[in-house]
């Protein structure tokens, strides 16, 4: 069995939904569908982690073999106004130890951005940050994983930051554009 891990936060975790609906499920769903049943998915979405959280909880993640490796962090920094260095520099420690741990793995990141509204320069550095680490890196990258979600009541929760079951199928294609390409 061939496993997937999607390590992330609310978005991968589906908050306000039901597990079935998040996207690394909808992602299992297709899997199956198109005939790849020796994948297993893995749901490491939790609710509110940032880049920091996932570096400390990371390692337990790496006891299995991981043959496809879905990053999709960094949302919560974002939110939060944590430095976009430090969210790289987590991120790339992420990298490392999935690296070190799970060698023939293959790494997807999944971009991030925040509101251009937002005063200075840290949008900008933020929704760089994401493009450099893929780059130095050599992996594959998802440029932004809520393009076409953000700001859509129709494909977002009341809350009008999580995606709804709708919303969540756009996480799902954006994903699978590049996963089918690893399998």
């Amino acid at each position: 069995m061939k496993r997937i891990l999607f390590f992330g936060d609310s978005l991968t975790a589906g908050y306000g939904l039901m597990t079935s609906q998040a996207y690394p499920a909808l992602i299992q769903q297709r899997l199956r569908e198109q005939g790849y049943n020796d994948y297993q998915v893995l749901n490491a979405g939790l609710s509110g982690d940032t880049t920091a959280g996932g570096v400390h909880r990371i390692d337990r993640w790496l006891d299995q073999p991981i043959d496809i490796f879905v990053l999709a962090l960094g949302a919560n920094d974002g939110l939060r106004g944590i430095p976009a260095r430090e969210t790289s520099q987590n991120l790339q420690e992420i990298i490392n130890k999935v690296k070190k741990k799970c060698l023939d793995a293959k790494i997807i990141l999944a971009g991030m951005e925040i509101p251009d509204i937002v005063p200075g320069r840290y949008a900008a550095e933020f929704r760089v940050l994401f493009r450099e680490l893929a780059l130095k890196n050599n992996i594959r990258f998802i440029p932004f994983l809520l393009e076409g979600v953000v700001g859509m009541r129709h494909l977002n929760l009341p809350d009008g930051i999580h995606p709804n079951a709708e919303g969540q199928k756009l996480l799902a294609e954006h994903t699978w554009i590049l996963l089918k390409e690893l399998l």
